[in-house]
């Protein structure tokens, strides 16, 4: 919900080649109690500012010398992706309102000013403005949420399938080798039930942590549920250095882990899946890595095993 106080302190940038006219608006605002008011007389600095302070409401002068403000309306359509221009055109002249709308400006307000006029339309326009912000944070933060795991941040099962994808294509492209490795904590269920799922879960976020710092930037740590992993390796030599890093992951993850007054320790078993030698898509390679997850657990946990190549 969008207050009265947030749009007070909505900043506000006004340009306007006279003096005078920038000095009056100043003053309805900052009467009007509205905090953040900015102004410049030069069009050309326009882009330049409103790419440093983001202002949320623009109000500009339309005719201008060297750049009038359809020009300047053009270049600030380049920084405002979202296509939400926030400009309220200021002009003295009747046909130049219709243009400025069409231009893309949300609003106008005539020359000379009516105090009580500005105040509206800067008021309205704010609070849409800000609303909108609000929409798109709103659904930036819905999309995280839909490809990440909440307890750990790690990609979940519909974001790794994505990156696999991509994985596979560009190794199909370039005749070249990637990985996934699929992780399991050993004797889990014994931390849940000993201390409690408040510690399990502070665990798993640990164990995410050192997942992450043992494979590459470009690499991808997914939580699949419960204390599974996996990890899509988006590029790799050949079925040696899946290996390697296997055994840097299972070391990682069974160094002791300190917290909530307690030291624990837990091992991990791994399976890996090789592209294009264990399968040419996502889900056969998961499968592939699942059975090779399922034999490391079988000789003795705290170990990895390699997909048998098909036959």
């Amino acid at each position: 919900m969008i207050s009265s106080s947030d749009i007070l302190h909505g900043k506000v940038l006004i340009v306007d080649n006279r003096e005078d006219s920038i000095l009056l608006l100043e003053r309805i605002l900052r009467d009007a109690g509205y905090t953040c008011v900015a102004s410049t007389m030069d069009p050309l600095e326009v882009c330049g500012l409103h790419r440093k302070n983001g202002y949320d409401l623009i109000l500009l002068d339309i005719e201008m010398p060297v750049m009038d403000g359809f020009q300047v309306m053009e270049g600030l359509k380049e920084i405002e992706t979202a296509s939400y221009l926030p400009v309220l055109a200021i002009t003295a002249h009747p046909a130049h309102k219709l243009r400025a709308l069409q231009g893309g400006a949300k609003d106008f307000i005539s020359k000379p000013f009516d105090p009580a006029e500005v105040l509206m339309r800067v008021y309205n326009m704010l609070e849409v403005r800000l609303l909108h912000e609000a929409a798109l944070d709103h659904g930036n933060m819905l999309e995280s949420l839909a490809l990440t795991d909440p307890l750990t941040g790690l990609a979940n099962r519909r974001l790794l399938a994505d990156r696999m994808s991509m994985a596979i294509v560009h190794a199909r492209r370039n005749k070249s080798i990637m990985a996934v490795m699929y992780l399991d904590l050993d004797g889990f269920k014994q931390i849940n039930d000993t201390l409690g799922h408040g510690a399990g879960d502070v665990l798993l976020k640990m164990v995410a942590q050192r997942l992450v710092a043992s494979v590459r930037e470009e690499d991808t740590v997914a939580r699949l549920g419960g204390d599974e992993f996996m990890i899509a390796l988006w590029y790799v030599s050949g079925a040696d250095y899946a290996a390697t890093v296997a055994l840097k992951v299972i070391e990682a993850v069974s160094r002791p882990y300190v917290f909530e007054g307690h030291t624990v320790s837990i091992t991990a078993s791994a399976g890996v899946g090789v592209y294009p030698l264990d399968g040419e898509d996502g889900d056969t390679l998961m499968k592939r890595a699942d059975l090779a997850l399922y034999e490391a657990k079988r000789a003795g946990k705290n170990t990895y095993r390699i997909s048998a190549p098909k036959t």
